[in-house]
Order: structure tokens, then C-alpha cells, then sequence
């Protein structure tokens, strides 16, 4: 069965702005996560992936993070949220790929995946070129 807006929005605001569903879900972990990791992919992405899987190598790269808040992401609206500030990759050095997927997700490493889906457009990463997502470009719904 498919969920309530409301509790799409609920689900969105826990994991991205640590936002309590009232009486279903808080934030109060011995340690929270603070930022979303958000990886780039040279495939895309699927069910059983982490955010290591088919990672972007190129030259320079690095996860970029996310503020766990409403700082960072949008508070929930219509089952979807969007990023607040822009996010910037490092700039590409000699060694380039074509980026088609992005996830967003926690820790370092193989990282579980909170969302995840293909770009509408891939991005030809090359010498000099920095992938970048200005405010409100990254969309994650939940259905």
C-alpha cells in the first residue's frame, strides 16, 4: 500500500532535517548522524547498492556532505524536499568518468543509501570541470 503525504513528509523531515514523527519515530540516538553524504556513480544505482557501489573515482573526488537540517534540505513538502545550498564536487584533476547517478546516505566507506536515482542528465567529468547541484536542483521524494 502506498503512504499518506503526510507521513512521506514525516519520513523525509526524520532523515533529512532530524525531525521527531510525533509519536512513531525520533532522532534520540546515542549519536546521530549530522550531515547526509551525497556520492556520485559512473551506473546507476539499485536496491542492494551502498554508497561505494559503482562510485565515482575521478581525479579530486570526494563525497560531499549535507547539513542534517533545515539548513541543508528543505523541510518536507508534497512528499519531496530539496537541497538548500548549492552542492559543490571537487574539481576534476587529469583522470575524468561520466557521472549518470547520485545517493544520498550516511558514514564514509560503503555507507547505507537513503535515496537514490539516476541524473536527468549525465555529467561528462573531465580536466578542470567541477560537478556542482545549485540550491533546490536535488530532488528526493518519497512514495
Amino acid at each position: 500500500m502506498p503512504k499518506s503525504t503526510t507521513i512521506c513528509n514525516s519520513i523525509l523531515a526524520l532523515i533529512y532535517n532530524a525531525t521527531p514523527g510525533a509519536n512513531i519515530a525520533d532522532n534520540a540516538a546515542l549519536a546521530p548522524i549530522t550531515h547526509i553524504h551525497m556520492a556520485l556513480a559512473t551506473d546507476s544505482y539499485g536496491p542492494a547498492s551502498t554508497l561505494a557501489t559503482n562510485e565515482a573515482a575521478y581525479t579530486n573526488y570526494a563525497r560531499q556532505i549535507v547539513p542534517r537540517s533545515t539548513a541543508g534540505w528543505e523541510e518536507p513538502s508534497g512528499g519531496a524536499t530539496h537541497n538548500q545550498e548549492g552542492v559543490e564536487y571537487p574539481q576534476c584533476g587529469a583522470a575524468g568518468a561520466t557521472i549518470k547517478s547520485a545517493a544520498t546516505g550516511k558514514a564514509s566507506g560503503a555507507g547505507d543509501i537513503f535515496h537514490y536515482g539516476d541524473l536527468n542528465s549525465q555529467i561528462l567529468v573531465s580536466n578542470q570541470i567541477q560537478p556542482r547541484f545549485p540550491p533546490g536542483a536535488i530532488t528526493i521524494t518519497e512514495t
